[in-house]
């Protein structure tokens, strides 16, 4: 779950996208842009239809397989630490080295041959390794192909988020935002179905065998073999069920002014609007042509030239704009800390959950794998509705964005505290159950407050900063955990401590959006 919500960060980058396109400008590339705001007006004739709403099934399902396949490799960690006898972390770190590789493998990757191809085979990576996986005879072959289907879901929401922010209308981007339903599906997915398979005795060892022998715990690989199959399944119905048009944006970025017209009045057909859209290849190719500019002025249609607009936020004098005054200077910085420390206190906490509930549990003498997996259901039902609390929540003037940022880091910090006071089964559910809603909170709040404080014209550049904190902070999170020793509370009281700071940061924080446009 930590790491689906580091590769979350993708989404917060691309949601700006008119932010995007300033920079884009500032870079030189003026004439993308002016195609570019072309384009969006043409999809805003197009409307949002039929072939917009099949979008968000579709890409949904990135949204799902984010957030599923950090909650398997947590729900299959304790059965698999019991046969081949490794120490936990190891895991953890290879999937979140897999998922870093993928964001940024993906994410250029879809500037260079297109969003259309990753698209179409991040899920049949994820799928093919993830059956590979339930086959793994030790510890070193399946940490090998959990970091392989990890570079597959650290696709997803890069390419997803930009294939649906550049197929839906502007007046309808705000839909990015709900797909976080598919996200919160996810997690609660995953945990229905180890329940039976990984929490029944009949398949998996229990948690006071020893040895546990790879014909008594076959829970695990069953549930491997039926996620990957699930992936497949979805994989098929993206390319078989689904078409999907190449990107117009991706088209005209590589040259492709008439492919990216016909692509928009295929989309335009398709939802019964063709009526409506008057775009010509010549009202694109006339831009490259407009009298007054520059003679050398021309748009790089290369790979490389997609690239360098996908890195332009970060160039130096975006970076500086983000630290022009001090006011603004303590805001990003501090921003930057609060996705640093709640990218290593999340994963150090919630990577392991199922394992300290196992562990711990059998410490209470109820520690059975069917409690243990019950308990995590739960949790992920409990969870579920605290982005919808924090939405409104964050409209109360009494609170406001920091407000509720604040107390409920705060919040997530002393109900971990907590959870090491308990002495019956019972009693760490409770505390469980509290930390789970609180952080659902903190984390609605944390992705609707951090655009909303950087200045429009370097807005890309501050979410992709503290995105890219979130992530490299997050691989830190299981090496910590190697010396911290998950038998113990040592890591949790690390975590709590590390949400605890962050809440205080909140407080500190210099800018109040709710109810102001942003900066």
């Amino acid at each position: 779950m930590s790491a689906a919500k580091s590769s979350q960060g993708s989404v917060v980058e691309s949601i700006q996208e008119s932010a995007n396109l300033e920079i884009i400008a500032d870079s030189g590339d003026e004439i993308y842009q002016r195609k570019a705001t072309v384009l969006n007006e043409a999809m805003q004739a197009v409307g949002m239809g039929k072939y917009q709403w099949w979008l968000f099934v579709v890409t949904g399902f990135g949204w799902f397989a984010d957030n599923l396949w950090p909650i398997v490799t947590s729900l299959i960690l304790a059965p698999v630490i019991q046969e081949f006898q490794f120490e936990a972390p190891y895991l953890k770190l290879g999937q979140n080295v897999g998922l870093l590789v993928g964001a940024i493998f993906w994410s250029l990757g879809a500037d260079v041959w297109g969003r259309r191809f990753s698209f179409n085979i991040t899920f049949f990576i994820i799928g093919a390794f993830a059956l590979a996986a339930g086959g793994a005879q030790n510890d070193i072959t399946l940490i090998s192909l959990i970091a392989c289907w990890s570079v597959g879901v650290g696709g997803n929401l890069p390419v997803d988020s930009a294939i649906f922010l550049e197929g839906v209308p502007a007046s309808h981007q705000y839909l990015l935002t709900v797909l976080s339903i598919w996200w919160s599906l996810g997690q609660l997915v995953g945990s229905l179905i180890a329940w039976p398979l990984i929490g029944n005795s009949k398949f998996s060892c229990e948690v006071d065998q020893v040895p546990c022998l790879r014909k008594d715990n076959w829970g695990w690989r069953y549930f491997l073999f039926l996620m990957g199959g699930l992936m497949i399944v979805l994989w098929a119905a993206r390319f078989f069920l689904f078409t999907l048009h190449e990107s117009p944006k991706y088209l005209m970025g590589r040259g492709r002014d008439a492919d990216a017209v016909r692509v928009l009045h295929e989309i335009a057909r398709y939802n019964g609007k063709e009526g409506a859209l008057t775009l010509s290849e010549e009202d694109l190719t006339s831009i490259s042509n407009t009298p007054g500019d520059a003679p050398e002025a021309s748009m790089d249609t290369s790979a490389l030239g997609a690239v360098r607009r996908k890195v332009a936020r970060f160039r130096m004098g975006h970076i500086k704009s983000l630290f022009a005054t001090r006011k603004l200077a303590y805001s990003t910085t501090l921003v930057i800390i609060l996705w640093a420390l709640i990218g290593l206190a999340f994963p150090l906490y919630n990577s392991f959950v199922t394992y300290y509930l196992a562990t711990r549990g059998a410490d209470f003498g109820d520690g059975s794998v069917y409690i243990t997996y019950r308990n995590q259901v739960i949790l992920s039902v409990i969870g579920v509705p605290g982005a919808i609390v924090a939405g409104y929540l964050v409209e109360l003037p009494s609170l406001g964005r920091r407000g509720t940022l604040s107390i409920s880091t705060i919040l997530t910090g002393v109900f971990l505290f907590a959870s090491t006071t308990a002495r019956s089964s019972p009693a760490l559910l409770g505390w469980n159950c509290a930390y789970s809603f609180t952080s659902n909170i903190m984390y609605g709040v944390l992705y609707a407050f951090t655009p909303e404080v950087f200045p429009t014209k370097a807005r890309g550049t501050g979410n992709g900063l503290a995105a890219a904190a979130n992530r490299v902070f997050g691989i830190m999170a299981p090496i910590i955990a190697l010396y911290g020793d998950l038998t113990t509370s040592v890591p949790i009281f690390v975590s709590g401590a590390l949400f605890l700071a962050a809440g205080v940061i909140a407080l500190l924080l210099p800018y109040e959006s709710r109810g102001k446009a942003a900066l």
